[in-house]
């Protein structure tokens, strides 16, 4: 049996209708429908939301806890929402964002830009190094997140570069002076 599959979804103050398995929901930052696959059913009871199987079969625990696992991230995106953190470490590196395009200076010789996505929002502090992202949409969040890191990721010399605001970096040591 799966573990994260029978664990109920509370629903708090979405609102959410069930249909044989196409499940309709609406929240204060998004709103949507998730398909769920044959094999599973889902009952709304008590502010919460349970996903079973309709019958055992060989590999429904997997699909049973993905498709819980993917539902919640829905659900809890249209609830509140989704916020990831990037810093820009680096003497000039910065980012500075018009509308919904972000122009990240970053030791290049030109500027990088990059359009965002529709639902997704950042905040930049003055410095222009601390960056704060937020979506209704857990997987788009993180993809552009990535994207951005990309860019240019730390380095482990110096420690310049893109790092998530909870990430730990690996210092290297430099070249040895020999005596």
């Amino acid at each position: 049996m799966s573990k994260i599959g029978r664990k109920p979804i509370s629903l708090g103050d979405l609102q959410v209708e069930v249909n044989n398995n196409e499940i309709k929901f609406k929240g204060k930052k998004d709103s949507g429908v998730y398909i769920l696959p044959d094999s599973l059913d889902a009952q709304v009871d008590n502010k919460n939301l349970f996903i079973k199987p309709k019958k055992q079969i060989y590999d429904i625990n997997r699909i049973w806890g993905l498709h819980r696992a993917l539902l919640f991230n829905k659900l809890k995106g249209a609830q509140t929402g989704f916020e990831k953190q990037l810093r820009i470490i680096g003497l000039g590196f910065k980012a500075a964002v018009t509308g919904n395009k972000m122009q990240l200076t970053l030791g290049y010789s030109h500027k990088i830009d990059y359009e965002l996505p529709q639902t997704v929002t950042v905040v930049i502090d003055k410095t222009g190094q601390q960056l704060t992202f937020q979506s209704p949409n857990k997987e788009l969040l993180g993809q552009v997140c990535s994207d951005i890191r990309s860019f240019r990721p730390p380095e482990p010399y110096k420690g310049t570069g893109i790092q998530y605001a909870n990430e730990v970096i690996v210092r290297k040591a430099g070249k040895a002076k020999s005596a």
